[in-house]
């Protein structure tokens, strides 16, 4: 009830964009999850080919961040939101209808592109629309967000008992209703007036080097965030010696975040500066990983469905651990990126940001899974949790120090009403 309070406190604009992240996820995560299993079954195609086809999709997104980033700026946001959310609709319907290889590819760069215009986008709208609340908002944000990442698989595994191309139609759905609401509810927010060129605006966004350096720092945010989906669930399938269990490391942290992100964002804005808390949950999320690594070395497979249990709770824990950092230092991070530069480039941060704390996440996981297949052949299982450990310790030592050196930007504040 209270979540539902807070909701209706916000303009209808951040309202409509928190239903529609719950829709992007839903979308999303009814369809991507099952298409390598689509692309190898039902089509009969290679590794490799599949790695290409899923590849061109996470590069046309990652990599063109700042592509959407700088629309938002020039163009508005609403604008990059609608065609973000049209291109999806159309890339998931092709994975739907076609079968060849330049379709799917095809498919891939329209859905990868389309999540690089609207991801940046949103975030400048509700950067634009919450003002002072934004810390509220994006913890709202994570938790519509958390919701549909739940959701979506939920119905995607219902919708494989009917047919994959059942399953893309209508996740294509999905994202046409929300072209649609979108086009008709969400108001027009006029662009700021653009000064010089878009390489002008990168060069400035590039040598903002407090901007970068906080960037850096949060790649250990998104490795170790990352691992609710591949270190923990392998943890916990290990433990048990059941697939099923992977299940239970997300449920925990979506869970956890359904019920605590709110409160817990709300309880540390009064308490104390942003740095100081984004710090504390990337600690917290370092030492989500020491709980697994300490029964890492116990050998051979569970005795029955009660050491299973005994043994998977160490991992439960650790991933709820993660999720109680991720929730104390992720809505600050969203808060501050603005902060660093001129209000009127603030897609343009976002995309930037998102750009290079993604390349430098991208080779942290290269480096846990290193360090997996590593600890595995030399008989050293605690390697990958203890490299975790390390990254999210570096990365709360990194805002640690531009916080004590003032290189970290002060939230906004709310305006004081005139006196007569």
């Amino acid at each position: 009830m209270q979540t539902w309070h807070e909701i209706r406190r916000f303009p209808l604009a951040v309202q409509l964009l928190l239903v529609n992240q719950f829709g992007v996820n839903t979308g999303f995560y009814l369809l991507i999850p099952f298409l390598a299993t689509h692309l190898t079954e039902n089509l009969g195609m290679s590794a490799a080919v599949v790695g290409v086809v899923l590849g061109i999709r996470n590069l046309s997104q990652q990599g063109l961040f700042v592509v959407g980033g700088s629309a938002s700026d020039r163009l508005g946001a609403r604008g990059v939101i609608i065609a973000g959310c049209a291109l999806r609709t159309l890339g998931f319907a092709l994975f739907a209808l076609g079968d060849e290889l330049p379709v799917l590819l095809a498919a891939s760069v329209l859905s990868g592109f389309a999540g690089a215009l609207f991801n940046p986008a949103v975030r400048t709208y509700i950067t634009q629309e919450a003002d002072v609340r934004r810390a509220e908002a994006f913890a709202l944000f994570n938790v519509f967000a958390a919701t549909g990442a739940l959701v979506g698989p939920l119905l995607g595994s219902a919708l494989l008992l009917v047919g994959f191309r059942t399953s893309a139609l209508t996740a294509a759905g999905i994202f046409a209703v929300l072209t649609v609401a979108q086009a008709l509810v969400l108001p027009a927010r006029k662009a700021g007036p653009g000064r010089g060129t878009v390489r002008a605006d990168w060069r400035e966004v590039l040598g903002n080097r407090p901007f970068l350096a906080f960037a850096c720092a949060m790649a250990g945010m998104f490795t170790l965030e990352n691992q609710l989906y591949l270190l923990l669930p392998d943890g916990a399938r290990q433990a048990t010696g059941w697939d099923g269990a992977a299940g239970l490391v997300f449920a925990v942290g979506t869970l956890a975040g359904l019920a605590l992100q709110l409160r817990v964002t709300r309880a540390l804005k009064a308490r104390g500066q942003r740095g100081r808390w984004i710090a504390a949950g990337l600690g917290l999320m370092a030492l989500a990983f020491l709980p697994p690594a300490l029964v890492a070395d116990v050998s051979g497979g569970p005795d029955g469905a009660l050491d299973g249990a005994l043994r998977v709770l160490p991992v439960l824990a650790g991933a709820l651990l993660l999720s109680l950092g991720v929730m104390v230092a992720q809505p600050f991070v969203m808060e501050l990126i603005p902060g660093f530069g001129r209000t009127e480039l603030t897609g343009t941060y976002f995309g930037i940001f998102y750009v290079v704390s993604g390349i430098a996440a991208a080779v942290g996981n290269t480096v846990v899974g290193w360090a997996m297949d590593t600890g595995e052949r030399s008989g050293a299982p605690w390697l990958p949790w203890a490299c975790c450990a390390l990254f999210g310790l570096a990365s709360a030592s990194g805002v640690a120090r531009l916080r004590r050196r003032g290189s970290l930007p002060v939230p906004p504040k709310p305006a004081v009403p005139a006196t007569a």
